[in-house]
């Protein structure tokens, strides 16, 4: 049992250096940032899509996944506003299997952290330079904040590390929002507790300094599903667990309340087709409801250019993780809510 130092140290700083945005993509980041953070206060109104593959394989592929969703966004921009999910970290639920591009910059070579962070850098990069578009990642890795935070727009704290203090206070520092899902169990008094110690100062060690920060008030509720003792899954996006939110938002008082529901894993059992119906249920109980529709305005989809999945990256823009809905799908499925909404 010991840990092993591999290969020569590495140099956040130098990395960071390799793509830095220039002033003209600098303005238009901040635009977006300010659009993003106006839709989780509730001064726009426009309905939030943090979209895009589970996870980020293939660099090639999701760029060229970025650009259809750009041209995507340009024609539903005035109902709709969009995030790319970019992420280049992924959990495993025992620690076997693809660890995302931060791990494994290529899927036919051994992995490499330090040839994965500079992946990492640039792959945010390109998609923000070279379509318009600003970027979600999950931070699975707290430590690994300040290798994108001057280029990620969005943040998610996920359904395994929501309990874990280090993340919930490094989310209370981060200049960006942050949404937290519930944990796999269901239990929302954990998640809502996050969001809590998110949105409040927080004082402790970070990368060997004592910090203190000023409390994220863009922290906010991801709604994923759950599983339960038996192994079912649980959906949680009905319109009574809506409420439900919606009621502990306003008994904790809480800032900002904002509800974005995962459309994939348990709400939908990850079967990738279900995220349609999940979208649709959800949009009719935005119409029932008055407080749903006010504080239930975004979605979390998984999507790529083929539908499904594979074990191995044969097919272009075909995920490797969880099963995604196809371009096609998922350009019906943007034209059907902005329809809905638009009606």
């Amino acid at each position: 049992m010991a840990f092993i130092e591999k290969g020569q140290e590495i140099d956040i700083e130098a990395i960071k250096a390799e793509t830095q945005l220039s002033a003209e993509a600098l303005r238009l980041k901040e635009r977006r940032d300010r659009e993003l953070a106006d839709i989780i206060s509730g001064e726009d109104d426009r309905i939030l899509l943090v979209i895009g593959p589970c996870s980020s394989d293939n660099e090639e592929a999701v760029l060229e996944y970025a650009c259809r969703l750009s041209a995507l966004q340009k024609k539903v921009a005035d109902k709709i506003f969009m995030v790319m999910r970019v992420y280049t970290a992924k959990p495993r639920t025992n620690g076997d299997g693809y660890k995302g591009l931060v791990h494994q910059p290529d899927t036919s070579k051994a992995p490499s952290l330090i040839n994965g962070l500079q992946a990492v850098r640039q792959l945010h990069y390109r998609v923000i330079t070279e379509t318009g578009l600003t970027t979600a990642d999950e931070m699975l890795y707290p430590s690994n904040l300040v290798l994108v935070d001057d280029l990620v727009s969005y943040h998610a704290v996920g359904a395994r590390s929501v309990e874990d203090q280090e993340h919930r206070f490094v989310a209370s520092g981060i200049d960006a929002p942050v949404g937290m899902k519930n944990p796999t169990s269901g239990n929302l008094g954990v998640m809502f507790n996050g969001i809590y110690a998110a949105q409040n100062k927080q004082t402790f060690l970070f990368h060997g300094q004592e910090v203190e920060t000023s409390g994220n008030p863009l922290a906010h509720v991801i709604l994923r599903g759950a599983v339960n003792e038996y192994g079912k899954n649980e959906p949680n996006f009905y319109y009574e667990t809506l409420l439900n939110a919606i009621e502990r938002y306003e008994t904790m008082g809480l800032e900002n309340p904002f509800i974005l529901i995962d459309t994939n894993h348990d709400n939908s059992g990850k079967q990738y087709m279900e995220q349609i119906r999940v979208v649709r249920k959800t949009l009719q109980n935005r119409d029932w409801n008055e407080k749903i529709k006010k504080i239930v305005r975004g979605f979390m989809i998984e999507s790529y250019l083929a539908d499904g999945r594979q074990n191995q990256p044969e097919v272009f823009g075909c995920s490797i993780t969880d099963p995604c809905l196809g371009w096609e799908n998922t350009e019906a499925l943007v034209e059907e809510i902005y329809a809905t909404l638009t009606k």
